[in-house]
């Protein structure tokens, strides 16, 4: 009967979509993987699979860097603390790793350095532990709802709280085997997925997840009978990997969708950044996009953090190709993509520096900061002194010789001379509409709280510096306002960006690709970066609009000047 009601109630919710259990890479390997022994999931002593069976690390040369390791390893966002000296208590076995050696960014604890299998001079005293980050710097509880039911009944979601009737079980365990959860449901509702190649004969399917990510496989399963779910924060790269292994197209493309519009709730980008990755596996280049752009609006933030130095190669080329990157300015960009080069070592090869010191738009570096890059020498430096001195050349060139002479070369430079989104003083102004009172800023002239004057250079070359264009920045909050200014308005708030004075003279050479920035005060984020048409720029409502990163309505205003030879 039950079985019966399950074709009845499914029959018209078919999927055409084809299904694939497990994609060959993501299959975890069993030699080198760690758990932890201990009280709690996030810490305890490090102990390590080799040979067949488990052992432990000595604590010599354990550090800070190695328990990154093994936390990233176990799917925590990080480590907090390192222990030594059996804290967690002696291990038994072998000591299998002694005097490890990790720069942090291996993606398991075997591949750092260390003595050789079993090769040690330890007792079971030196045993090493970590503590792990378990995610509770996220604070948020909002959750979006993922609902593809198409009218599908509750009383299937009931069924499999129920277990009635069930007759086949997933076992989910993760790279240890210790932590294991089964789950009985009905073989009928998994034969709506084809690739999962459930049969009549088929009792069980056993699948490696994080231990991490166990609290959330209920919730997962029940989304194949009732096709609904609520994704969080802290939820969303679980179910994004747990569809991927089940092959739930579908989900795993609204769960991304979801996420989008949680990318503001972890303010240290590590979320962010592992969910990244996680659409580089998926091959999910919606997420992957989506998650660049918002990383390219806080970059400012992001290379003053700790993920900075962990981001991979691959990220770091996609973001440095990218015309949206908010910075000061392009040498500061410089400044923080050597220390990641120099962070990361011999893990990034010298064409691979050089790919991405490619990137770097020394047309667009000041020319002072140029004079002092030429001064200045690092091993980085010297190991690429060519293309160093390549782009300091050109930097000098884009900033001394008229237009007239350099045209021709701008149309081969392509990006090279497009500016960023550049934010020092010079180039934008801020405004902030709660604010009563403001205080001075070079080159700006406040006249009251949302309303600013300022002046810039017509262009970044020093061949400009001495010609300024005077600009007006505006935020209208009322059609009264707008009214006063001879502007019709219909909804608010309102930003108005323009120049005058003496900016139609470089009209046939400059043009003016200016962007509104959108910071949101309770995260001291960037959620949203647009254009102006006509110097008018509409704010987009959250709620109206469906903006891909919401904000309370509380946030400021940054205009940026962003002028480009055309």
């Amino acid at each position: 009967m039950i079985v019966y009601i399950l074709w009845t109630l499914l029959f018209l919710h078919v999927s055409a979509q084809r299904w694939t259990l497990f994609d060959e890479e993501s299959k975890p390997k069993r030699e080198g993987r760690v758990r932890l022994v201990g009280d709690l999931p996030s810490s305890g002593r490090v102990e390590v699979f080799h040979d067949g069976q488990w052992g432990t690390v000595c604590d010599d040369g354990w550090d800070l860097a190695e328990a990154q390791v093994v936390c990233r390893q176990l799917g925590f966002p990080g480590a907090v603390s390192v222990t030594s000296g059996g804290q967690y208590g002696e291990g038994s076995g072998p000591i299998w790793l002694d005097d490890m050696n990790c720069k942090g960014l291996e993606s398991s604890l075997s591949e750092c350095c260390f003595k050789g299998w079993g090769v040690t001079d330890c007792s079971h005293k030196e045993d090493a532990g970590v503590i792990c980050e378990s995610g509770t710097n996220i604070t948020s509880n909002r959750q979006f709802s993922v609902d593809n039911s198409l009218g599908l009944s509750e009383d299937l979601g009931l069924l499999f709280d129920s277990g009635d009737g069930c007759d086949f079980r997933i076992n989910v365990q993760d790279t240890s085997e210790e932590a294991k959860l089964t789950f009985c449901v009905h073989s009928t509702v998994l034969m709506f997925y084809p690739e999962l190649k459930i049969t009549n004969d088929s009792r069980n399917l056993t699948v490696d997840v994080s231990q991490t990510c166990h609290p959330h496989v209920s919730a997962f399963l029940r989304y194949l009978y009732t096709r609904q779910i609520d994704v969080s924060i802290t939820s969303a790269q679980c179910l994004h990997q747990l569809a991927f292994i089940f092959g739930v197209k579908k989900l795993m493309e609204d769960v991304g969708r979801a996420f989008t519009a949680l990318l503001p709730e972890d303010n240290t980008f590590r979320t962010q950044v592992s969910m990244y990755e996680s659409g580089v596996r998926t091959h999910d280049l919606v997420l992957q996009e989506n998650v660049l752009q918002y990383l390219s609006w806080n970059c400012e933030f992001l290379m003053s953090s700790p993920v900075w130095s962990t981001i991979s190669f691959h990220m770091m080329d996609a973001l440095l190709q990218r015309s949206d990157l908010i910075v000061k300015d392009e040498a500061l960009l410089l400044v923080a993509l050597e220390r990641w080069i120099q962070d990361k070592g011999n893990e990034i090869s010298s064409d691979q520096q050089a790919g991405l010191l490619n990137h770097i738009r020394f047309l667009l570096i000041p020319v002072d900061k140029l004079y002092e890059i030429q001064l200045s020498s690092s091993i980085l430096r010297e190991n690429h002194e060519k293309l160093y001195l390549t782009g300091l050349l050109r930097g000098f060139q884009f900033n001394a010789l008229p237009f007239s002479k350099i045209r021709n070369q701008i149309h081969n430079m392509s990006s090279e001379y497009l500016p960023r989104i550049y934010t020092g003083d010079k180039w934008s102004v801020f405004i902030n509409d709660t604010t009563a009172s403001y205080q001075y800023q070079p080159y700006h002239y406040v006249q009251n709280n949302r309303m600013q004057s300022f002046s810039t250079p017509a262009h970044p070359s020093a061949l400009y510096r001495e010609q300024r264009v005077q600009w007006q920045a505006q935020v209208f909050l009322s059609a009264q306002e707008c009214s006063k200014y001879g502007i019709s308005c219909t909804s608010f708030p309102v930003a108005r960006f323009y120049g005058y004075g003496n900016q139609n003279m470089y009209a046939s050479t400059i043009r003016y690709s200016n962007r509104l920035i959108l910071i949101c005060k309770s995260k001291n984020t960037v959620f949203h970066v647009q254009d102006f048409k006509n110097n008018i720029a509409v704010i987009p409502n959250n709620s109206s609009m469906g903006l891909p990163n919401p904000c309370p309505d509380d946030y400021s205003f940054r205009f940026v000047v962003r002028p480009e030879y055309i």
